[in-house]
């Protein structure tokens, strides 16, 4: 595994015990979710005798879906090579893993600032425009989608979703590439003359009071638009994130104590950063492996820094810390331009659906499952905990540009 970006947990950069009151008001609010809860499953991992696989060939995998949690329960069984997952991609048979906790805060506070239009964009098959478009329908809620790229010819998986809940607009890539003055200008179509708009992090409590008043109380606009950021890569989705994180660390399930080396897949890399700020603020000496997929270290660590910034000024009374230091951005175990398949891999997807009953995809999770495996493989000090974001309806729009893969697994 190589380690583009490590670093580690230091004690000494958790926020000051006077500020952590600073969790508890961030976590009294209304969410979309019912509960944070998720379902905690076991991998237990065994390696082949045959000395020629490699890979995640070598290996094969045993799902225990009711394992006993707790410090000294988990501890006890570490000689053995397993990994937990955090089974998100459950919570909802549409808007499930990273996405659904991306909108939890978000979603309660359409309804209190009584939006009318949520405008958002992403690719042809994003799993975020279709949660998006699912939840606004749920609520009541018109969303316009403005999707990269050509209309498929046939419409599938997420792609089916988003038009089937929402407004879809297909965009040509050359002016989707700004998709800030993208988002602004459809998002004035839709408010028209007599219409508002305002940005997602703009509506975060105690911001802007005026103009927040200005855009929920107006009795005389139409259409109150609200702008939501690609992938939902707004400071609010980290609440969901905090939310997750403080559930996740009572003492019958990962504690606050142990070590905890988690996994998760980076697309815009927000719910890794989330993760991260969750873990830090309740000082836990936790791990996030962020497996990039879509970018570079560089734009990583960029966006890393803008979600700080941004947290920084509108949930804390004090300085944050810049950066992250128990964050580590690693590349995949086989680096390649985003959205393509190598060969084996959905064979691989298979395999590990029939021998332990978890769907993952070969362009997010399987990365994440593979990375999780090595460092299960690996550590005997720590716990590893991959938390699986999700994206499966995506493997539908794969087996039409990868028609051969799919085909092959009838052989």
């Amino acid at each position: 595994m190589k380690v583009v970006q490590r670093s580690s947990f230091h004690s000494s950069q958790v926020i000051p015990i006077s500020e952590l009151d600073f969790v508890s008001k961030l976590l009294n609010r209304k969410w979309g979710l019912h509960s944070p809860a998720t379902p905690i499953q076991q991998i237990s991992i065994s390696s082949s005798s045959s000395g020629k696989k490699q890979g995640l060939n070598k290996f094969s995998f045993l799902n225990n879906t009711s394992p006993h949690l707790g410090d000294e329960e988990m501890f006890k069984r570490k000689q053995d090579s397993f990994f937990y997952i955090l089974r998100d991609d459950l919570l909802h048979p549409l808007v499930n893993g990273n996405k659904a906790r991306k909108l939890d805060a978000l979603l309660p506070l359409l309804q209190d600032h009584q939006v009318t239009d949520l405008v958002t964009c992403g690719g042809c098959q994003s799993a975020h425009t279709a949660a998006v478009a699912v939840s606004c329908a749920e609520r009541g809620i018109r969303s316009h989608l403005l999707l990269r790229g050509e209309q498929p010819e046939v419409l599938t998986g997420y792609n089916l979703v988003s038009t089937m809940y929402g407004n879809v607009e297909y965009v040509p890539r050359s002016r989707y590439a700004n998709r800030e003055e993208m988002l602004r200008t459809h998002a004035d179509l839709v408010a028209g003359e007599d219409g508002s708009v305002l940005w997602a992090k703009d509506i975060v409590e105690d911001v802007d009071v005026a103009r927040m008043d200005d855009f929920s109380r107006s009795k005389t606009s139409r259409r109150k638009v609200l702008i939501v950021n690609e992938g939902a890569g707004d400071v609010l989705a980290l609440l969901g994130m905090f939310r997750l994180v403080n559930y996740l660390s009572q003492d019958h399930l990962l504690g606050k104590q142990r070590p905890v080396k988690f996994v998760v897949d980076a697309g815009t890399g927000t719910t890794s950063v989330g993760l991260g700020v969750a873990a830090m603020s309740l000082g836990l000496p936790w791990e996030i492996n962020a497996v990039m997929l879509a970018d570079t270290v560089e734009n990583y660590k960029r966006h890393e820094n803008r979600l700080i910034a941004e947290f920084t000024s509108q949930f804390l009374t004090s300085s944050f810390c810049n950066r992250l230091d128990m964050i580590k951005w690693i590349d995949r175990q086989q680096p390649r331009k985003f959205g393509k398949v190598l060969e084996g891999e959905v064979k691989m997807c298979q395999r590990i659906a029939q021998e332990t009953g978890v769907l993952v995809d070969p362009m997010y999770t399987l990365a994440a499952w593979e990375t999780a495996t090595e460092l299960a493989q690996l550590e005997k000090s720590s716990i590893v905990v991959m938390l699986h974001t999700g994206g499966t309806l995506g493997m539908f729009g794969l087996a039409q540009r990868y028609k051969s893969f799919f085909t092959n697994l009838k052989d």
